[in-house]
């Protein structure tokens, strides 16, 4: 067999590895200004750590997740998500008592049995940004300005910010109850998976990506969980509503909008940015404040969100953002004899690391040794013949302009600094 990438992974590298590497730093720039600390979790946790912080009756769950045994007999997951992961981390190293609240960041892979298509793959790229530690819902507010400033910082403009509340656990027991009332009259005409929402997680329904769903649910006239929010929850989100509009943070008030994990409670937004085709969310998050307990902790208040940086970078490419050709090396040493190769190594490796310097392994012709530096893009090519090794010289020519000149080795470094800028 030929070995290949195993199907929904993919390899980085070039422009698509760059660009990558761009949005996260971009963001790492986004979120320490605003005090976040940077945290890396394992890619893999103790099984119950998704199961309990993520929930049993979520897709992630049910049908996503890459579980196995270890040597120990002990059930481990693949990280399909990076708030539960974090969420142990605080509780693991004792962060509450350190000054809250406590923002965090982490930047990486996660994995989930999805269906591959554009834009979704079965290892995938998340930035999470998680603050812990405070109900207040000014935080919730930073929560969505911080995920906008990231992609705004980016260039995107085409945003969508949707904001919604899942209310109080109260109110989601009433809303859910509602549902199954309305629903189970019709439940043969639901898809299979809302079939088995109704009985789990009926506000998951909302969610399906089903047209005969979503038809079905207009027909009946469903009510948006809004309208069961409690007087908390309502006041919560009239306090978020207020500080975005105090940032002139442009968002819409979305009835339907639900998260896909059970940890939820009041604040939920989306970021939408629609030329990446239906599936238009490039991040989201909400409130989160009995999580930590669902993993054996104390009770801590948190709010955070994640994007996908695939899905971001999406995006980019849809409003026209790339990225300029990679450079190439400032000096491309052509040795013209079997003697000057191992010279040309010599010279590169002293030249580095103030100097991105590569060489031919194998005497070249002048003029095939030219065409080799113009392929990697160099910006000066450095000739090594007999007579540059008997006086200790090299040729330089910068392939911009054809000029020339000759200089000792110890020269060269101070000429190529100057010359390059």
């Amino acid at each position: 067999m030929t070995a290949r990438a195993v199907r929904g992974t993919k390899d980085l590298f070039g422009k698509e590895l760059r660009m990558h590497q761009r949005i996260v730093a971009t963001a790492r720039k986004v979120l320490e200004a605003a005090g976040a600390l940077e945290l890396v979790t394992p890619i893999f946790e103790e099984t119950q750590v998704f199961e309990k912080g993520v929930g049993a009756a979520t897709d992630i769950v049910r049908k996503e997740m890459f579980t196995f045994q270890d040597r120990g007999g002990r059930s481990l997951t693949l990280r399909p998500e990076g708030t539960a992961a974090m969420v142990r981390a605080y509780l693991e190293h004792g962060m509450k008592v350190w000054p809250q609240p406590v923002r965090l960041w982490m930047a990486g892979p996660m994995f989930r049995a999805e269906r591959p298509q554009k834009g979704r793959y079965r290892q995938f790229h998340q930035v999470n940004y998680e603050v812990l530690g405070s109900e207040n819902p000014i935080l919730d507010a930073e929560a969505v300005v911080l995920l906008y400033e990231c992609l705004k910082e980016l260039g995107l403009r085409r945003l969508k910010v949707k904001l919604s509340s899942v209310g109080d656990p109260e109110d989601r027991a009433r809303y859910n109850a509602y549902l199954r009332e309305v629903l189970s009259p019709h439940r043969e005409a639901l898809s299979e998976d809302s079939k088995e929402r109704l009985e789990l997680n009926p506000m998951r329904i909302l969610d399906s990506k089903s047209e005969r769903d979503q038809a079905l649910l207009k027909e009946l006239g469903v009510r948006p969980m809004l309208d069961f929010l409690g007087e908390e929850a309502r006041a919560h989100l009239k306090e978020v509503e207020r500080h975005l509009e105090r940032l002139s943070v442009p968002y819409e008030l979305e009835p339907a909008l639900v998260r896909g994990l059970d940890y939820y409670v009041r604040t939920a937004f989306e970021v939408h940015h629609e030329e990446i085709g239906a599936q238009s969310a490039l991040g989201g998050g909400g409130r989160y404040d009995g999580l930590s307990e669902l993993l054996g902790g104390p009770r801590v208040p948190g709010v955070g969100f994640a994007f996908g940086v695939e899905r971001v970078a999406l995006a980019l490419e849809a409003e026209g953002f790339g990225l300029p050709e990679e450079k190439g090396p400032d000096l491309y040493l052509i040795p013209l004899t079997e003697e000057a190769v191992a010279e040309a190594f010599y010279l590169a490796e002293a030249l580095r690391p103030r100097l991105r310097a590569e060489y031919a392994l194998a005497p070249r012709k002048p003029a095939k040794g030219l065409e080799e530096a113009l392929k990697r893009g160099a910006a000066f090519a450095g000739f090594l013949g007999e007579d540059e090794l008997r006086a200790g010289e090299v040729t330089l020519k910068r392939l911009a302009t054809g000029e020339q000149v000759r200089l000792s080795r110890e020269e060269v470094p101070g000429y190529l600094l100057q010359a390059l800028g």
